[in-house]
């Protein structure tokens, strides 16, 4: 069945994570081009002023406190978006974390807890997700990383939720594409790396504050891919020149791909102590805006 997805200005969108980064700048384009929004995270005080901020331009929004590894906040999600706007056209899994450290110092639980961000909240927005956009057709977005397909060091558990991401997503789409033929667009965003709040709401266990190495490609950039996906039917979006030079490299030339990835450790550090260790593993951060921020000393 070929599936039929309405104009951005036409539908009901679904946003996990929409209180900073990439999820906020998808909120902020999808607001823009007409879109009826539901917005979900952890931070309500982000959420509010992020919903007062697009009715304040004449779009329409409210959101859900919610985490996104408790499955029963997840449906609070679909019964709030139902309850207000009648359907849901597009539901996307934006939410998700880091834990910057090499893989023998990170605790179990800290690496268990981000599974159930990044992972579970995937599985949970999916499934949740599925009924609903069953019922007129719809594009369910989950988003990757480059690192859904290849290798970050000190980044390990995030990395390996993204390929579990993947692995996940890409099964999803034949059982509900292929084999049900439902009217369902199931689409997985790889991004490189994104200049987003992302390193400073990351668990951190270096002796340094964390970053993203260069280069990094605007939000707005992933949100438009985002958008695009909503619209017409797409696989996989591998967003940023990087993302598919590492994706290539990790498959075609492994040993040289884990040679440049070794290469980039420093790459990940500012040299500066690291200012919010916890981050926002098992908190919110608050919002944070879209962009990440250059601490003193950095060039």
């Amino acid at each position: 069945m070929s599936v039929m997805l309405k104009p951005i200005d036409e539908q009901v969108i679904v946003i996990t994570g929409a209180s900073s980064g990439i999820g906020l700048a998808t909120a902020r384009e999808a607001a823009q081009r007409g879109a009826r929004l539901v917005l979900a995270a952890r931070s309500e005080p982000a959420l509010s002023d992020l919903v007062n901020e697009i009715e304040a331009q004449g779009g329409q929004a409210i959101y859900v406190v919610a985490d996104v590894g408790v499955r029963e906040q997840v449906v609070s999600i679909a019964i709030a978006a139902i309850a207000r706007f009648g359907r849901i056209d597009t539901w996307i899994n934006n939410a998700g974390v880091s834990i910057y450290g090499r893989l023998e110092e990170v605790e179990e639980q800290d690496s268990r807890r981000l599974f159930e961000t990044n992972f579970w909240g995937v599985v949970h927005g999916s499934l949740v997700a599925l009924p609903y956009l069953r019922r007129q057709g719809g594009a369910l977005i989950n988003i990757g990383s480059e690192a859904s397909e290849a290798a970050i060091p000190l980044q390990g558990m995030y990395v390996a939720s993204k390929h579990a991401v993947k692995g996940f997503t890409d099964v999803l789409r034949v059982e509900v594409e292929q084999v049900d033929k439902a009217p369902v667009s199931i689409t997985l965003i790889e991004p490189t790396a994104v200049d987003t709040p992302f390193p400073q709401h990351a668990r951190n266990y270096m002796a340094h504050e964390p970053k993203l190495p260069s280069p990094q490609i605007e939000p707005k950039l992933v949100a438009e891919a985002i958008l695009a996906a909503a619209v017409t039917p797409t696989r996989v979006d591998k967003v940023g020149v990087m993302a598919t030079l590492n994706t290539a490299m990790a498959k075609f030339v492994p040993a040289l791909g884990d040679r440049m990835a070794a290469s980039r450790l420093k790459q990940q550090q500012y040299p500066e102590r690291p200012r919010n260790p916890e981050g926002a593993l098992y908190r919110a951060c608050g919002g944070s805006g879209t962009h990440g921020r250059r601490p003193a000393g950095s060039h």
